[in-house]
């Protein structure tokens, strides 16, 4: 049996976007039958929040959606990540940069921009920390869009 395609869910500090990107295509991999296909983690690239439960705003926000997201916990991207992942898909252009930077030679995870690699556009999901529920409603909306392109990619088998 071959294991499952991987992908990890990388912004800041894993308490907003990537578990709520996380949680939707958790659901959506469900909805289509894919969700013993493929593995789905989320992270950060700091260490400030580790081992905390997303944001509330981003748990009241998802839920409002059908999406549980409480019992995510936040951790710091590691090396190891580059190996155990097929993919790491990052919420905005500084996520990747970093994570391309940190990367190792002989790693084999693609690292990309989320929105670029779901086929929504090359854009950011911008970083709703500093703002409020609006701001959340737009990251999490973002998000869904470029889970519907994942999902879609992975129906088609265009890994």
């Amino acid at each position: 049996m071959s294991r499952p395609f991987s992908i990890l869910m990388l912004c800041l500090g894993n308490i907003c976007r990537s578990p709520t990107a996380e949680g939707v295509l958790r659901a959506r991999l469900a909805e289509a039958g894919l969700d013993q296909q493929v593995r789905v983690d989320s992270a950060g690239t700091g260490s400030s929040h580790v081992g905390q439960a997303p944001d509330p705003r981003a748990i009241t926000c998802a839920a409002r959606h059908g999406i549980d997201l409480s019992g995510l916990r936040a951790r710091r991207l590691t090396l190891e990540d580059y190996d155990e992942f097929d993919l790491i898909l990052c919420a905005d252009r500084s996520i990747l940069h970093e994570a391309r930077i940190r990367k190792p030679r002989t790693a084999h995870a693609e690292v990309e921009l989320l929105l670029e690699w779901a086929g929504v556009g090359k854009k950011d999901v911008p970083d709703p920390y500093y703002g409020g529920a609006r701001d959340f409603e737009q990251a999490y909306r973002l998000i869904e869009q470029g889970v519907a392109g994942i999902v879609a990619r992975l129906r088609e088998g265009r890994l």
